[in-house]
């Protein structure tokens, strides 16, 4: 019988830290499904949902910690089998000058109305003409069938006014 594991990993960024991983992995016949992997500030970071026979389960996460060693930190939490049939999901971007609070304030407006947040990237670029630092950021959101999308349309218009940040829900 097979089940997903999810190992989140953090550690100071190097050549070979991904081969490693993806050796142990390998070795205790696992497969390497998904992953979501970066550098920020010198630190390798990332998530990786791996699908093994729950026999390998043990041996793999013996040879994952040993890593500690080598200073990376790794956290293994089984994952689900399944998601939620009667969901929807939808794209979210956010664009405007940078200040503290604008993630604050949307995943608030998102938290309210049960969304949930399935991936998430942000970045800080350079406005094209002027240089300013803007916020820009990306995101997956799900949510039941039955979400109030007006509410949730009026809330996010609030927020891009108060803060001035371009917000738009895609299908």
């Amino acid at each position: 019988m097979r089940t997903n594991l999810i190992l989140t990993f953090i550690g100071e960024d190097r050549p070979g830290l991904v081969e490693s991983i993806s050796a142990i992995v390998n070795d205790h016949r696992g497969n390497w499904l998904e992953s979501r992997l970066s550098q920020l500030a010198g630190q390798f970071a990332g998530i990786v949902q791996i699908g093994i026979h729950l026999d390998q389960v043990e041996g793999l996460m013996a040879s994952l910690h040993e890593l500690g060693d080598h200073g990376l930190n790794i956290v293994v939490k089984k994952g689900a089998e399944t998601r939620d049939s009667n969901t929807v999901t939808h794209r979210l971007t956010l664009l405007g000058l940078d200040r503290p609070g604008i993630l604050k304030d949307v995943s608030g407006a998102l938290s309210g109305q049960r969304i949930n947040v399935l991936e998430l990237n942000t970045n800080i670029v350079n406005a094209a003409m002027t240089g300013e630092l803007m916020f820009d950021a990306k995101a997956i959101v799900e949510y039941a069938a039955t979400t109030d999308l007006i509410l949730l349309a009026e809330q996010l218009e609030l927020i891009s006014r108060e803060l001035g940040i371009d917000i738009e829900l895609e299908d």
